[in-house]
């Protein structure tokens, strides 16, 4: 798991997720072949196989089951890597095909709906506001948004500094309503650019650092209210509109995959 965590750079989501498939694996082997647990050489093609058929009996989806092979690949990986073994018997099964869904995203003349949903006289409201009008803005990740501080934003320049995967950090503008909101925000909240710049951008209960659920939870009452009640809308909705837009207004896609 430090292996994902910190040489892979995988986020803490993703390496819980790594382990739960793993658990489950283990505990699979443990009773398909006890013995194999003593020798991680000696599990082969077959007991993969068979693991990944009684995920499909237990009623699990086809994106279940991928994720659980490419958390197995990447364990088997890291044991080569370590000359624990010599080969990695899951490298050659076939990742079962997920369905892609088609991206829900918004018409522009509906963002401006969408923007004035939150309070305009509360603090969270005006985060709420702020959060959108950054998601809409920039096209960043939710768990980029949820990591941003005071420090990652130059508001002179209107620039947002964001630590993206992998901690690679990229730099991405921003326009003035984006700005408006962040600045009516952090003043209702007693706070400027001029604070500690470890600051957490967006906050929630007793000033912490907001919850990326918190935000899903947030967004998502006010996508479902744009959208007519519609289901399946998220905060990528906006990262899909953000892109949407850009390429209806002449932009480069190869700009817009960069973001």
């Amino acid at each position: 798991m430090n292996y994902i965590q910190f040489e892979r750079g995988y986020s803490a989501h993703t390496v819980t997720a790594y382990q739960h498939d793993l658990e489950k694996f283990l505990n699979f082997i443990y009773h398909y072949d006890s013995i194999l647990l003593k020798d991680f050489g000696k599990i082969d093609r077959q007991a993969i196989r068979h693991f990944l058929g009684k995920e499909y009996e237990e009623g699990n989806s086809a994106k279940t089951v991928a994720r659980r092979l490419a958390s197995i690949k990447s364990l088997f990986n890291y044991l080569v890597q370590a000359e624990v073994i010599c080969d990695n018997p899951a490298i050659h099964i076939k990742t079962p095909k997920v369905e892609k869904k088609i991206p829900t995203f918004i018409q522009e003349n509906k963002i401006e709906d969408l923007m004035k949903m939150p309070s305009a006289v509360t603090l969270i409201g005006k985060r709420d506001r702020a959060i959108l009008e950054l998601f809409y803005a920039t096209g960043i990740r939710l768990n980029e948004l949820a990591g941003l501080n005071i420090g990652s934003v130059n508001p002179q320049e209107k620039l947002l500094r964001v630590l993206g995967k992998g901690n690679k950090e990229r730099i991405v503008p921003f326009g003035k309503p984006a700005k408006n909101a962040l600045e009516s925000y952090l003043k209702k909240r007693g706070e400027s650019w001029a604070s500690p710049q470890q600051t957490p951008l967006f906050t929630g209960r007793g000033e912490k650092r907001i919850a990326v659920r918190t935000i899903q939870q947030r967004v998502n009452i006010y996508l479902k209210a744009v959208l007519g009640g519609r289901t399946g809308a998220s905060p990528h909705t906006l990262r899909h509109t953000f892109g949407t837009h850009l390429l209806e207004n002449d932009a480069d896609i190869r700009s817009i995959q960069e973001l």
